[in-house]
């Protein structure tokens, strides 16, 4: 067929039908609609979630005083630092440029979480920093700042604890009037301290009594138990995480926080102390303890003697010279009553000064006119009492007040000019039994002598394998009468490498020291912890005031001694002991020599003291063992 030929085929055209809705019968089956079930069942658990969370948070926060916010915080923070070691402690961290930096970095991180829950984490943070020494120097830098005074809690918060403790409120308590009522005593309602669990006020009672009130904040008693719970928790893990040997020590630790919680306890240590003093004629006028009023005290309210005196810190008051009459004491001294306030004085401060007032007069004329005097005491005095009084504690009583620390020393000038020394805050302490107060008192002993048969015998039975570390750690000093193994070992495992991985090296080292010395858990006591922070902060004063006495030999004389005075011993053993006590005072004149040959070198313009010496040789053999000494966190 021809292309012309081609007809076009038009479509025809279709038949128009209009439209007609289809049956429902010929439609499909509709789909189900969406409900979107999971969407809505896990928007409803993370609203559960949400409410239960907020409610248990204010719960928390208005009945439980954060107790469950603060542990959830410490859990997780610990969790956080664990996990940062773990990563990066090792020659090279993989996050940091250095293991200074590691270090740095989680103390910041354990200084704001002790901060910010405050209470008795800040009693741990404290006990933390008097053996920082052993800490890298970025904690010691850093828990330096855990003396600083806590806040103090409002008003109120006292008053509601005294009136739960003995259904009275402070007015009918303690006689007081807070607006100056003629014929009754008067009280402080602002903090003369504020520590990290209680604060101390300032009252006059009615009888004319000056008295320092004790009240423990009120959030403490909540907080203690979930406190202590979450310590444990973090330190069984710790000592499954790091392998080391810490958690055995957690119960006996627990145990003392607790005790000095309760303010029964401080008033028993106290009236304890004060009759052991008043029984040992070497002390009896030269120690005071101050009156507990069992009768304003309970388990949170301690009402102990106002004390009037020097801090120990205070160097230029001891020393400066005395203005205030000749043959006259400092007030209060040996107990004597106080000078009554100006009533008039204390009702216009009331008037003016409703909620800040300060009512306690200022008791400082024996300053002189110029407000320049001191008490003329002499530190070596003062030392030798103090070192005096806790190698009694130690060696001699078997009950050691184990918080000495500067501010819980006052010093009060005698009419003889002598210094008198008051001991406050008793609810740290130690017990010790007999028969390890006996050993510890030889171990002392035979440090003086280089007697290390003795010596590795009472360690060894302590459950310690490494006599040496130990003995140095006592004295606080180089133990130069060993095998020296511990110094040789290192030098066999200590290699030349570049400073990072030789501090690798030298913190690892410190680990495998720490599991020496506590090998044996079960046999390892449990006081040394708390009889070691004492002698550390003994130790600490008497460099501070120049180290004006010989520590160790009055530490020496005193276990020696004790081993003769001691009732416990029988009298075979006391007469045996009593020979070897005579010999030894003749051991004892070596030490004398070394001491005050310090103290000429002194005089002709050396400025290092003995402690400053031993100090210096301590910091060697520590930086061998991985350890960084640092003395400026105890003056801090």
């Amino acid at each position: 067929m021809l292309l012309w030929e081609v007809r076009l085929k038009w479509p025809k055209e279709k038949e128009f039908k209009p439209f007609v809705p289809p049956s429902p019968s010929s439609l499909p089956k509709a789909a189900p609609p969406k409900t979107y079930r999971r969407t809505r069942k896990w928007s409803r658990r993370l609203l559960y979630l949400a409410v239960g969370l907020g409610a248990t948070y204010e719960f928390d926060q208005h009945f439980c005083y954060a107790s469950l916010t603060r542990s959830a915080r410490t859990f997780w923070l610990s969790l956080v630092v664990a996990t940062d070691y773990k990563i990066n402690f090792r020659a090279h961290p993989w996050l940091y440029d250095s293991i200074q930096d590691l270090h740095l970095r989680n103390a910041e991180r354990l200084f704001d979480l002790l901060r910010t829950n405050g209470g008795l984490y800040l009693k741990i943070g404290q006990a933390i920093a008097m053996q920082s020494a052993i800490l890298p120097p970025e904690f010691q830098k850093m828990f330096s700042k855990m003396f600083d005074d806590a806040p103090q809690n409002d008003w109120k918060d006292a008053e509601k604890v005294i009136i739960e403790d003995f259904g009275k409120t402070p007015e009918e308590l303690f006689g007081v009037s807070f607006s100056g009522e003629p014929g009754k005593g008067v009280m402080e309602r602002t903090a003369r301290a504020s520590a990290s669990v209680a604060q101390v006020h300032w009252a006059r009672l009615a009888n004319g009594d000056e008295v320092a009130v004790k009240i423990q904040k009120r959030e403490i008693a909540q907080q203690v138990g979930w406190d202590l719970w979450t310590f444990k928790v973090v330190t069984r893990i710790y000592t499954w995480w790091f392998d080391l040997p810490l958690y055995s020590l957690v119960p006996y630790i627990s145990e003392r926080l607790l005790l000095e919680t309760d303010f029964v306890n401080e008033a028993d240590n106290a009236e304890r102390m004060g009759q052991l003093i008043a029984g040992e004629s070497r002390l009896r006028g030269r120690v005071y303890i101050p009156k507990v009023y069992r009768e304003l005290s309970s388990h949170r309210v301690m009402t102990a003697e106002w004390i009037e005196g020097v801090r120990l810190w205070d160097k230029e008051t001891l020393t400066r010279p005395w203005q205030g009459g000749w043959r006259q004491g400092s007030p209060g001294c040996r107990g004597t009553p106080l000078d009554p306030p100006n009533r008039q004085k204390i009702a216009e401060i009331i008037r003016e000064h409703p909620l800040k007032e300060h009512l306690k007069p200022e008791r400082d004329s024996w300053k002189g006119p110029n407000g320049k005097g001191g008490l003329g005491v002499s530190l070596k005095d003062c030392m030798q009492t103090m070192v005096d009084l806790f190698s009694a504690q130690m060696f001699l009583w078997g009950l050691c007040h184990c918080d000495p620390h500067p501010g819980n020393i006052f010093i009060r000038r005698l009419p003889s000019g002598k210094p008198e020394l008051v001991l406050i805050d008793h609810g740290l302490y130690v017990h010790m039994q007999p028969e390890f107060r006996h050993q510890y008192s030889l171990f002392w002993k035979s440090l003086m002598t280089f007697d290390n048969k003795t010596i590795g015998e009472i360690v060894r039975s302590w459950g310690i394998n490494n006599p040496d570390v130990f003995a140095s750690a006592t004295l606080m000093r180089p133990y130069t009468g060993g095998d020296n193994s511990t110094s040789a070992g290192i030098k066999r495992t200590m290699s030349k490498q570049e400073q990072r991985e030789r501090s690798y090296e030298m913190q690892q080292q410190m680990q495998k020291g720490i599991r020496e010395v506590l090998a044996d858990e079960k046999k390892w006591p449990r006081e040394l912890i708390f009889i070691g922070r004492n002698m550390r902060i003994v130790q600490g004063n008497n460099q501070y005031l120049g180290a004006p006495v010989n520590r160790i030999k009055i530490m020496g004389g005193w276990a020696s001694r004790s081993l003769v005075d001691s009732p416990d011993l029988s009298y075979r053993e006391r007469l045996v002991n009593l020979g070897r006590h005579v010999l030894f005072r003749f051991v004892l004149f070596g030490s004398d020599v070394v001491f005050y040959g310090s103290k000429v070198a002194q005089f002709f313009g050396r400025k290092q003291n003995l402690e400053d010496d031993m100090e210096a040789s301590m910091k060697k053999v520590a930086v061998d063992m991985g350890f960084e000494l640092n003395h400026s966190v105890f003056e801090g």
